[in-house]
């Protein structure tokens, strides 16, 4: 059974890393003392090493170790043998391409259908939905494939924001681009604002956090849901 929390984002404002989601990780990896942390992402081009060192710190107050999956000789073993995995945010273009390169990408898709609790924030969050065509991420590497994980039915768009009608900003909203993405694509889309997340529990997929998420489907105006709203039927 999935057992996932897509998170849009690892700090908001004024925050410490993670420590909004302080409660939801404490459930999601209440049966395990060792998370396996997929570093790739690399935000702000920081190493492996160091965006491993910020993950432990965060989890150090769970009483939760961190181990980087960049330190295994055999990556794909070490997702097989996970009781936990933490995906952090970045770069998707750079995750995906390097989930590719060491070919953990079926292998970490299998371990999250099979139960392994999983959390993915920002590009983490990303990689949870059926292709990474909505990140907002520019494409600095290119993947051999844009299809991620497909563990929920949707994509997922975080950091959505929305529309700031006092902006001279004239380039292109967030909401222009996910209506762009509709007229070659029929995968809805959730604009996940920061402070929100998605709890999946098996086919339950439910929306967390403080603020709404806004809908987007193809060929139909984009609607807000509230809190506590149940994605479970977002489907094409």
């Amino acid at each position: 059974m999935k057992n996932i929390l897509v998170a849009s984002t690892s700090t908001i404002y004024n925050g410490t890393y993670l420590d909004y989601l302080t409660q939801p990780l404490t459930e999601l990896f209440s049966e395990t003392d060792e998370i396996l942390f997929i570093p790739y992402a690399r935000p702000s081009g920081i190493s492996h090493d160091e965006y491993t060192e910020k993950a432990s710190e965060a989890f150090e107050k769970l009483n939760k170790k961190v181990v980087g999956l960049h330190t295994f000789k055999d990556p794909v073993t070490a997702i097989k043998e996970a009781s936990g995995i933490f995906t952090g945010g970045g770069n998707t273009f750079v995750l995906v391409n390097s989930l590719y390169k060491n070919q953990v990408m079926e292998p970490l898709r299998e371990a999250i259908f099979n139960g392994t609790p999983y959390l993915g924030t920002s590009a983490g969050s990303n990689i949870c939905g059926v292709s990474m065509k909505n990140t907002n991420d520019m494409p600095i590497v290119y993947p051999p494939s844009f299809k991620t994980l497909g563990v929920i039915p949707f994509n997922v768009n975080a950091h959505y924001l929305d529309p700031d009608p006092t902006s001279k900003h004239m380039g292109e909203t967030r909401e222009t681009r996910i209506k762009e993405f509709h007229t070659q694509n029929t995968i809805p889309v959730v604009g996940l604002r920061e402070g929100s997340w998605l709890r999946v529990k098996g086919s339950s997929i439910v929306l967390e956090g403080e603020h709404s998420a806004r809908i987007f489907k193809q060929g139909k105006k984009p609607i807000e849901v509230e809190t506590s709203t149940s994605l479970s039927q977002l489907t094409l």
